[in-house]
């Protein structure tokens, strides 16, 4: 299939190709007609006007091929049209209609559920690009499990170059988008490649015979030189000999994968073999489309067209030329062909098409949100943040702000009223943690960071099924993050209102002992609480820092601005926030 698309306007390339699916439409009925003609009088008076069937029978297939060729135009644009509306809704973020990746949602994962990386209005929504099933798993992978530094920094560099290859992106989204509607198992597909081979050598013979004798018979017929018959007796001979290959044909037939996916995968492959990369990264995920003696577009394409041949053998033209001519034993050579020569390759090729499906949605999202300031690594345990940003805000009412972690500090102490941004700030930082470990570009004008390994605790719900209270929950989690700390791994925790679930004083108590626990360990975080009494630990934990979020009541109305300062909060507004919903405080 043809990649080279015209993108400068799609809706006037649309419309070209519907004016051109209408007159291909109406030439294909008048031939169709006329082929009937050419028969009934071949047949009934003129015999040798049945041999002009044969030209205009290859020029009615030609016809079809066009025609399915301007569908496959028109279903391309009309996919460019649908993503630029999606494009929109994700500037807007209003990803109420797109696939939230919920098979995903992991709640023992070390942070997606806490950071709403699948779900609904979830990172997943705004990132995903990918068409097909394979592809969207391949991209929850990344975005669950981070990368080391030095992976991540390579994988940055080429996701930055891939993003500026604009059409590239539209075109490789919009070619899955168009076609890959209805994916059907491979897996009865893989099967048969791996198969023993149906062709045998003594099939030589009907192959070559089938067309000479099938003309010679016919022209012989029409013309009176042998009776008619013996093309009775021939059409019986060519029954009973395809009936030899009947049998693997449709075993292939059932086996053979959607036209659609083939369709899909050849212009996948046409358009990798096309680009140029520089990045070494992308070079080595380009490489499996030609590196095996041959080019996969064109094997891809050969699967295809015997695919769409051995799925229409019931189709009345195939039929009439089947049994003149023993086409299965040309169709089952080639097959048997493809299969010892490109069989093995088919599963590297699904495989590459979905990294290629992940990494295309990265670069594209890198697009859309215009980030173009990477992330640096340190060697050292901190973490520097200059105009962070929470990418699911509406970039219009998202307040940045700056925070930064040295080496020596560890536990950051936060606190703050209702409502003030304790929770989407911890989100904001865990998430970009997140972006920075798949190698995306953080939202954040600075963004230096150590080899932190992400851990949360925000969450914690109970759970009715596991008689599981959300106090335990919770208690369950923080135990993890004790484990992963006792052995020394670089971990970078966020913590929500830590021990909410008990009463004042023994949520007071446990929470100092698990923050001096947290200090003597290897790893750093954050740790919100609405305990203020905890902020005095800061004059006797030298590790520990106080932040905090603070708001302002003006004329009976609570003011945030979501910024945060150092220090611990002055105020806190939970009574006013009562007083407003009419409780009477006294």
């Amino acid at each position: 299939m043809n990649t080279d698309f015209d993108l400068t306007n799609p809706p006037k390339s649309l419309e070209l190709a519907r004016n051109r699916i209408l007159l291909l439409s109406i030439g294909r009925l008048i031939l169709f007609f006329l082929m009937g003609i050419v028969l009934v009088v071949g047949i009934a008076e003129t015999h040798w006007i049945v041999l002009t069937f044969i030209p205009l029978s290859i020029l009615f297939v030609w016809l079809i091929l066009q025609f399915n060729h301007q569908k496959d135009v028109e279903a391309f644009y009309l996919a460019v049209d649908e993503m630029a509306g999606v494009s929109q809704k994700r500037r807007e973020r209003d990803l109420s209609e797109l696939d939230s990746g919920s098979t995903f949602v992991d709640a023992s994962h070390p942070f997606s559920s806490d950071l709403d990386l699948f779900g609904a209005h979830s990172l997943y929504q705004l990132i995903n690009h990918t068409v097909s099933k394979g592809g969207s798993k391949k991209l929850a992978q990344w975005m669950r499990y981070a990368l080391a530094p030095e992976l991540a920094v390579k994988k940055q560099e080429a996701l930055m170059e891939l993003s500026k290859k604009g059409k590239f992106l539209v075109v490789f989204e919009a070619l899955g988008k168009a076609f890959l509607k209805q994916e059907k198992s491979k897996d009865l597909f893989y099967q048969w490649l791996n198969g023993s081979v149906s062709w045998r050598n003594i099939y030589f013979l009907p192959m070559v015979i089938g067309p000479i004798s099938g003309l010679v018979v016919l022209i012989g017929v029409l013309f009176g030189y042998i009776p008619a018959t013996y093309l009775s007796l021939f059409i019986l001979l060519g029954l009973g000999l395809l009936s030899m290959v009947f049998k693997p044909l449709m075993k292939a037939m059932k086996a053979m994968p959607n036209d659609s996916d083939l369709k899909t995968f050849q212009a996948w492959a046409g358009l990798l073999e096309k680009e140029d990369f520089d990045h070494p990264f992308l070079q080595a995920y380009q490489k499996p489309v030609k590196s095996h003696g041959f080019l996969a577009s064109k094997a891809l394409e050969q699967l295809e067209s015997l695919t769409f041949l051995i799925q229409n053998r019931t189709n009345l033209m195939y039929l009439i030329f089947n049994v003149f001519f023993w086409t299965d034993f040309y169709v089952l050579y080639r097959l048997d062909k493809w299969k010892v020569r490109v069989g093995k390759s088919m599963k590297d090729w699904e495989d590459n098409f979905e990294n290629w499906e992940a990494l295309v949605s990265l670069a594209a999202f890198i697009q859309e949100e215009a980030l173009s300031n990477p992330a640096q690594w340190s060697g050292e345990k901190e973490l520097v943040m200059e105009e962070v940003k929470h990418p699911l805000i509406r970039p219009a009412e998202c307040i940045a702000n700056d925070f930064s972690l040295n080496a020596k500090e560890k536990v950051v102490l936060l606190t703050g009223s209702n409502m003030s941004g304790k929770t989407t700030f911890m989100r904001t930082v865990g998430i970009n943690l997140v972006l920075a470990g798949m190698g995306i570009p953080p939202f954040a004008r600075t963004f230096v960071c150590g080899p932190f390994q992400l851990y949360t605790s925000m969450r914690n719900t109970d759970s009715l099924e596991e008689s599981v209270s959300s106090f335990y929950a919770e208690l369950a989690r923080i135990k993890g993050l004790l484990d992963l700390a006792s052995e020394g791994k670089p971990i970078f925790y966020l913590l929500d209102e830590i021990l909410k679930g008990t009463n004042t004083a023994d949520r007071i108590t446990g929470s100092e002992a698990l923050i001096r626990q947290l200090a003597q360990s290897t790893s750093k975080g954050i740790i919100s609480t609405h305990d203020i009494e905890l902020s005095e630990l800061e004059n006797r934990l030298p590790s520990l820092v106080n932040y905090s979020f603070h708001h302002d009541i003006q004329q009976d109305e609570i003011v945030f601005d979501y910024t945060i300062k150092p220090g611990p909060c002055p105020n806190f507004n939970a009574q006013k926030l009562m007083e407003l919903m009419g409780i009477k405080i006294k």
